[in-house]
């Protein structure tokens, strides 16, 4: 028999991020930056406004938000949909390994045939961009050249 109040009926707790993917939902739903009490409401539950600005702090700090003053108070907007905030979060982490060239190595073959082929086409230069001319420098290494053809 549960007794009322006991561990058992603590609500759920979030999974790490589980918040913060929240709020950016409500942001990129938005139309147009909106104040704290706006995405405490989108969210719904009994979630207090202190957290809601604590975890738009945090997104802000990540850069995953941005901010403008709005009177006395803020409004917020999502820095970026969701394949931005996704290449944020790699970037994050590439940046704080020290061995960024083993990380990207292991990283793209680790890629599936598809996702390699995707990235190399990525990485092409435009044929009428204003780069198109110019040397491509010792990091960046050609097709023929590195014997893999596309």
């Amino acid at each position: 028999m549960r007794v009322h109040g006991s561990p058992d009926e603590r609500p759920r707790r979030r999974g790490q991020g589980e918040l913060e993917a929240q709020v950016l939902a409500a942001l990129r739903q938005a139309p147009g930056p909106v104040t704290a009490a706006w995405v405490q409401d989108r969210i719904g539950g009994k979630l207090a406004y202190t957290t809601v600005m604590t975890i738009l702090t945090r997104l802000q700090a990540k850069r995953a938000v941005t901010r403008e003053r709005a009177g006395r108070s803020f409004e917020w907007r999502a820095a970026s949909d969701e394949a931005g905030l996704a290449a944020l979060r790699m970037r994050k982490v590439l940046d704080g390994e020290a061995d960024r060239e083993a990380v990207l190595a292991r990283f793209v073959t680790a890629l599936s045939p598809d996702d390699e082929r995707l990235l190399r086409d990525l990485l092409v230069l435009p044929e009428d961009g204003p780069e198109a001319d110019a040397d491509p420098g010792p990091d960046r290494v050609s097709d023929a050249e590195d014997g893999a053809g596309a």
